[in-house]
């Protein structure tokens, strides 16, 4: 289940997508359910093993999921867009919440924040650039 906030013409809606059943999705928007049908069904993501929990993190938001043990973690896209900002530089120390990018989906700007405290180590996309759900923006070590 993925949650969203959006503010479209000023008015704030809570969207909630569950999982999809073939081409069949669930999705809740300010507390009503409707029913969507896909185009085309979603892709498995690949699972990754689960971290030990001597090394469990807080909770990833929407926008973050972590990379192999020790590569740090990876801000990834929780949405297909059009990256309008990157507002960290490689080596800028972040903070927990931080906004390292904006990325443009459905004419509605949504910033990219930080999931962790820690340094820049990488930069995986460009202003301007098309990313669709999952991909990279910018690792955190």
């Amino acid at each position: 289940m993925k949650e969203y906030k959006f503010k479209i013409n000023g008015k704030d809606y809570a969207v909630v997508i569950g999982e999809a059943d073939g081409k069949m999705l669930t999705v809740n928007v300010n507390g009503a359910d409707y029913q969507v049908e896909l185009e085309n069904a979603p892709v498995a993501a690949p699972v990754q093993p689960a971290a030990a929990p001597a090394a469990a993190q807080p909770a990833a938001a929407p926008a973050a999921a972590p990379k192999a043990a020790g590569a740090g973690t990876t801000i990834k896209s929780p949405l297909p867009g059009i990256i309008i900002s990157i507002d960290v530089k490689e080596g800028q120390a972040v903070k927990r919440g931080q906004k390292v990018a904006v990325i443009e989906a459905m004419k509605m700007e949504n910033d990219i924040l930080a999931e962790c405290d820690g340094t820049v180590t990488g930069i995986h996309a460009n202003k301007g650039d098309s990313v669709l759900e999952g991909a990279d923006i910018v690792t955190i070590g």
